[in-house]
């Protein structure tokens, strides 16, 4: 299985400084992202640091050919926990980093499967045979009380609380287990690791549209970017494309 990969991170028109990052392993094993959060530099220092620390665990704990399912899940879990005590550490022991957290969400391909999961609202999508579907669950109040039948979808799109996590890396449930979705790509298949900079100006129509175009992955990333963008996303915006060849 083969893939071709495009991305984008841009600061975006409302912020002034990116807080967000992603990480592309240049084997094209495991793609990440991840959306800080903090103020100043706190948020930018907490999404920096898992898209460091995360990528030396995987390295370390999965052989990519041969580990096991119950294996690879364990690795990944290892790797969000490690990430998670060091961003909480770091939040106590220097108090402009007092409070600082991190999204992360990530697709590990190993053993001809990938793992799919997060904690926190930046989410994965899959582009299957023209059919677009969300294989990540947000973490955040609105989506708790979507759960609980108490809000619907629409009105969670402009609920005052949409945007507070209850997980998140930095968080005391933040490295509980990811429960990662196992996927079996397809050729054809189009996958969107991205950040709530994109959901919060671009559509899911929107997103199944550009995902859906006979562009470049590179090209498509930055029209959902620039999609997100017109479409009045009031944060730092992040899209990361894959193509299943």
């Amino acid at each position: 299985m083969k893939f071709r990969v495009g991305s984008l991170s841009i600061t975006g028109r409302f912020r002034d400084n990116n807080e967000d990052a992603l990480f592309l392993d240049p084997k094209q094993r495991y793609f990440l992202v991840a959306d800080g959060m903090g103020g100043q530099s706190a948020g930018e220092r907490a999404s920096g640091l898992a898209m460091e620390l995360m990528p030396k665990r995987l390295e370390q704990q999965i052989d990519f050919a041969k580990s096991s399912p119950d294996q690879v899940v364990k690795a990944i879990d290892d790797a969000v926990a490690h990430a998670n005590f060091e961003i909480m550490a770091l939040g106590e022991l220097d108090a402009k980093m007092h409070n600082m957290g991190t999204t992360v969400v990530f697709a590990v391909f190993a053993g001809e499967c990938f793992y799919i999961g997060g904690v926190g609202d930046s989410r994965t999508y899959l582009l299957r045979q023209g059919k677009l579907q969300q294989l990540t669950t947000d973490h955040s109040l609105t989506q708790a009380l979507i759960d609980a039948g108490t809000l619907t979808v629409e009105e969670a799109a402009t609920h005052r609380y949409r945007n507070v996590l209850y997980r998140y890396l930095g968080s005391k449930d933040g490295g509980t287990g990811t429960n990662p979705r196992q996927l079996k790509p397809q050729p054809g298949d189009r996958l969107l690791l991205c950040t709530d900079g994109v959901t919060g100006g671009a559509t899911d129509a929107k997103l199944a549209e550009l995902l859906g175009l006979k562009e470049d992955p590179q090209v498509i990333a930055e029209k959902i970017v620039k999609a997100a963008e017109d479409g009045g996303s009031k944060d730092n915006i992040t899209s990361l494309v894959i193509f299943v060849d």
